[in-house]
């Protein structure tokens, strides 16, 4: 990629760094990566939630129009990057490596990797990239502990209280390959759920519209909106747990924020533990089981490996919280599992 300062006009062979406008093309290795993800690698160490701004402000333009963070950067796009101040540069974004201790958690938490891509399951609690009051995430943390490895990028985004698969690209190649799957609709995602109540819906196809502009209490809050994107998400049930809970399996076609949690909320059946779409009565009833966090589970992904049509299908296991809410909700009373224990207690006492 080319760096031009938009006053001497000349070439840089480093990312922008004076004080002025600034512009750089991409180049071929650059097609295909969403812009706040290209910002984030060209303006390094600028906090995301910087970037963001100067997105809204229409500060970053691409070929002399405004752009979208999810925009995809082509080869030969030129990108005006607006002036940003040292200070910038380091506010909110901290001047320390992260943590060994999360460079360790992320590390043992991968569950598959090759000479294109890494698997991991994400833990819960920490998020895909810092902002939002983080300073670090999963990719600042393996682009730490893992140096060697210079294009490591985010295929995809889970929630920070989601755990389970999560891709990390190694290479720009890679990347490119496996966003041009997801934009296809090639991948298989698979979620594990925990929903309020007793899903009596059987097998459902929910294709729902999501507007994800809106904001309540300071944040980002999706909702079902006619003048949204349509989201698919088909739901299975897999265990009852009396009125109190079900698991539900959730395969998505499209991947759209917070799409299982809005659309299980709209079916009447929140995700459990989910404190924005969620009951708040149901999961303060829910913690006597243990529960202490969203219960939704990202357990399997399929894609084709880059630059071939072979199959590639990695899973990742339930938590051993998580395992011990289902354990807790089976011997609950009113439980099928739970009432067939009591029945035979009190058989044995007659």
């Amino acid at each position: 990629m080319a760096y031009e300062n938009s006053k001497a006009g000349s070439e840089q062979p480093a990312a922008p760094r004076g004080p002025g406008v600034q512009y750089v093309e991409a180049g071929e290795g650059d097609d295909g990566q969403r812009l706040d993800n290209f910002l984030v690698r060209v303006l390094k160490g600028v906090p995301r939630t910087h970037i963001y701004r100067l997105l809204r402000k229409g500060e970053v333009r691409v070929n002399s129009k405004r752009a979208r963070p999810d925009q995809r950067v082509a080869a030969g796009d030129r990108i005006r990057l607006p002036p940003v101040r040292r200070s910038e540069v380091v506010e909110g974004a901290g001047t320390r490596l992260p943590s060994r201790g999360l460079q360790q958690l992320l590390a043992d938490a991968i569950v598959y990797e090759d000479d294109d891509l890494i698997v991991l399951n994400k833990p819960a609690g920490v998020a895909v990239h810092g902002g939002s009051g983080m300073s670090h995430g999963v990719i600042e943390a393996l682009r730490a502990a893992r140096p060697e490895i210079r294009e490591l990028d985010l295929v995809h985004r889970l929630d920070r209280e989601t755990s389970g698969c999560l891709i990390v690209a190694k290479r720009r190649a890679a990347l490119r390959d496996l966003h041009a799957q997801l934009r296809e609709g090639t991948t298989e995602k698979r979620y594990l759920a925990l929903v309020c109540g007793k899903w009596d819906l059987g097998h459902k196809r929910s294709e729902l519209p999501l507007a994800t502009g809106e904001r309540r209490g300071g944040e980002r809050h999706v909702a079902v909106r006619g003048h949204g994107q349509m989201a698919v998400s088909t739901f299975r049930p897999v265990q009852f747990f009396g009125n109190v809970a079900s698991l539900v399996e959730v395969a998505i076609d499209t991947g759209k924020t917070h799409q299982i949690r809005v659309h299980a909320a709209y079916a009447g059946h929140p995700v459990a533990g989910d404190d924005k779409y969620g009951d708040r009565e149901k999961n303060a009833a829910l913690r006597q089981y243990g529960l202490n966090r969203m219960f939704l589970h990202a357990v399997s992904i399929g894609v084709n490996r880059p630059g071939s049509h072979e199959p590639l299908h990695v899973s990742a296991p339930l938590g051993e919280d998580l395992r011990a809410v289902l354990d807790a909700l089976v011997k609950a009373p009113g439980s099928p599992r739970g009432e067939a224990r009591r029945r035979a207690r009190s058989r044995a006492a007659r």
